[in-house]
């Protein structure tokens, strides 16, 4: 939604600076041309795959943190249900999970996207289509938004979501019985960005602002607020809360490929003319 309002107002930029939401498409709003090169001079106390997202945008954006792809799930509603707790991306074509699934909509949710495209990169195309054909019967409602699954979750209107798992432990703290794990086989991160827009009006706070936001202080204020993902800058104290990367198996995700505006539109007009057509 953020990159469509940047693309309707190109010529006349409304907004100085984009920040947070998932890096694809970041990445694919410095290839349309819609943001500006700004090579801070920050970079140097930043986490290498934030780095890296600076280098393939050609220093149009950069990460600002990262969250892993993953599940959520209510405990009361599992146990109730007498339902497992799913483990494996496999799990989740079970029958017994039928109607009990949420998860974004990859037209208008970068989760979704990034979900599409880690099972691709995991399992080959053909077969990750396969997939989620199958995890389409599953699937009771696909959400507007990527944090729209797991709140759902949080309230007991969903048993499992396909989430960023950082976004539980906001929920958690507001008294839901939300637990998260990280499939077996292995899953995707985002690097959530930020940009600097072209043709901004306000250039000169908006650069403020940008160095501002990668300093250790700023990074570590996003726990305070319930939010639980990775900072960027290597110096930021890490809250507790936020998933432990040592313990979660990555692939090998391919940021500047599966960050085109091409190949996102290529996989979405895909799942929609496979899977959203399909009937439940």
């Amino acid at each position: 939604e953020a990159l469509a309002q940047l693309i309707a107002e190109k010529d006349n930029p409304k907004t100085d600076v984009w920040f947070g939401g998932t890096g694809d498409p970041h990445l694919q709003a410095a290839e349309l041309g819609l943001t500006a090169e700004y090579k801070s001079p920050s970079l140097a106390d930043l986490h290498p795959w934030a780095q890296q997202q600076a280098r393939q945008s050609g220093y149009k954006t950069v990460g600002i943190y990262s969250g892993p792809l993953g599940f959520g799930y209510n405990t009361e509603l599992l146990a109730k249900r007498k339902l497992a707790v799913p483990k494996t991306w496999a799990d989740l074509l079970k029958p017994e999970y039928k109607g009990e699934i949420q998860v974004a909509n990859p037209s208008s949710s970068g989760t979704a996207y990034t979900m599409i495209a880690t099972l691709v990169q995991l399992m080959g195309e053909d077969k990750a289509f396969e997939y989620l054909k199958g995890l389409h019967r599953n699937v009771g409602q696909y959400a507007r938004s990527g944090t729209g699954p797991i709140k759902a979750v949080a309230r007991g209107e969903s048993a499992v979501s396909i989430s960023f798992i950082h976004d539980a432990p906001g929920e958690k703290l507001n008294g839901f019985p939300v637990e998260t794990v990280t499939p077996s086989e292995g899953t995707g991160a985002e690097i959530g960005s930020m940009s600097l827009i072209k043709g901004a009006r306000n250039t000169a706070a908006a650069k403020k602002f940008y160095e501002w936001a990668l300093t250790p202080a700023a990074q570590e204020m996003a726990a305070a607020t319930k939010q639980f993902q990775l900072p960027s800058n290597k110096h930021a104290k890490i809250d507790p809360r936020i998933p432990d990367f040592k313990t979660i198996k990555f692939i090998d995700y391919d940021y500047a490929k599966y960050g085109t505006s091409a190949e996102r539109r290529r996989l979405i007009a895909r799942w929609e003319k496979e899977v959203n057509t399909l009937p439940r």
